[in-house]
């Protein structure tokens, strides 16, 4: 059996690239990341999505000083809401967060045998984020193939899979649903409140409930309207 490193936040997007991973009939590893974000709510979300699947689960603390200026980090910031949002990069971006995250993937993968890491990034329906882009992601599997042991000696090679880089969100969901993603424990808001109900206001939960919608679906998740 194959193995395979998958980034999960606990969201939409992750949860789906999961039950698509397992699908393929991968023996799976999952990382969730504790970075000091508001939404920590995610990381329950990805323990539930992880044991569902029969995936070894490893969330990984760090330093939340490292993620600052960013809203989803740093309390002084507000979460920008969708009558609000302006051009350009919001604020809910996160410094090198998949720079992060990837490289932790890389290591964990190489100690277990697990080449083939799969990350959530998606560029059409999303946020605007640099670090979910093709470009970026061609450049850090050249990268990671340059990085290890077992790829430059030549008995391994990474491939970095985003295979929900270039559909919708409308589309993304449609897929999940197909292979029976329960949606209704995932957490996509970046602002929810004390009891872990989204917001529906914010960026992600905009895009994410126009995405149910779309497939004339209501969305399970708790929302606070």
């Amino acid at each position: 059996m194959s193995k395979a490193v998958v980034l999960l936040s606990g969201g939409l997007d992750s949860a789906t690239v999961m039950a698509l991973v397992g699908s393929e009939g991968y023996e799976i590893y999952a990382l969730s990341f504790d970075y000091g974000q508001r939404h920590r709510v995610e990381i329950e979300s990805a323990r539930k999505l992880a044991q569902s699947y029969g995936a070894l689960h490893v969330v990984v603390p760090l330093p939340s000083v490292s993620f600052q200026g960013s809203s989803l980090t740093t309390k002084e910031l507000s979460v920008p809401k969708r009558e609000k949002l302006g051009e350009g990069i919001p604020n809910t971006y996160v410094p090198a967060r998949n720079t992060v995250f990837l490289s932790f993937a890389l290591g964990f993968g190489e100690t277990v045998g697990a080449f083939d890491i799969f990350i959530g990034a998606n560029s059409i329906d999303y946020s605007g984020y640099p670090d979910c882009r093709y470009e970026y992601l061609t450049a850090y599997e050249q990268m990671a193939n340059l990085a290890l042991k077992e790829t430059v000696e030549g008995r391994a090679k990474v491939k970095i899979h985003a295979p929900l880089l270039s559909l919708t969100k409308a589309e993304i969901v449609a897929l999940g649903l197909s292979l029976g993603v329960d949606y209704s424990i995932t957490h996509s808001c970046y602002d929810p409140d004390e009891e872990g109900r989204a917001c529906a206001r914010c960026d992600s939960c905009a895009i994410r409930l126009r995405a149910f919608a779309e497939n004339n679906v209501v969305d399970p998740a708790p929302y606070r309207y």
